[in-house]
């Protein structure tokens, strides 16, 4: 004879809420405007602590900087190289520079590339994406204004 037994207990799973970290009307995702003269790039953070530590300094302010074709500036952050670091990126990717304690946003080749590719001179550790044009700050001058700010 074969039995079937029908049970009705329940096994309690822990589910993160998405925006559990989020204060009271914030979203779960996390989106910065960074403003560089007259160019504006919006990036999708990362869950990265990178990402967390920059999006705890915002706001802040800053000069740009021109090397090659990757525009970077000086942030109040300072955090240690992450395990996935890495010196080549794509368009869009949006990099933090620990031995600088920059933000480097890369909009073609650099002086450390051995073609075409976007390349730091040391690894740096990806934070965030945009979908805008990064090629536009190929017209922006090194000194300009920069605005890093929660969008």
């Amino acid at each position: 004879a074969t039995f079937f037994f029908k049970t009705s207990f329940k096994i309690p799973l822990k589910i993160p809420r998405l925006d559990a970290h989020c204060a009271e009307g914030e979203s779960a995702v996390r989106n910065v405007k960074i403003t560089v003269g007259d160019v504006e790039l919006n990036v999708e953070l990362l869950d990265t602590p990178t990402a967390d530590a920059i999006w705890e300094a915002l706001p802040f302010k800053a000069r740009d900087n021109l090397w090659g074709d990757e525009v970077y500036f000086s942030t109040p952050v300072q955090t240690a190289e992450e395990t996935d670091a890495r010196t080549e990126f794509e368009l869009g990717e949006i990099v933090f520079w620990p031995p600088g304690d920059a933000i480097a946003v890369l909009f073609g080749p650099t002086p450390a590339s051995h073609g075409g590719e976007p390349r730091l001179a040391s690894p740096g550790n990806l934070w965030g994406n945009t979908q805008d044009d990064v090629t536009e700050l190929r017209g922006v001058r090194s000194g300009v204004s920069i605005t890093v700010e929660k969008a």
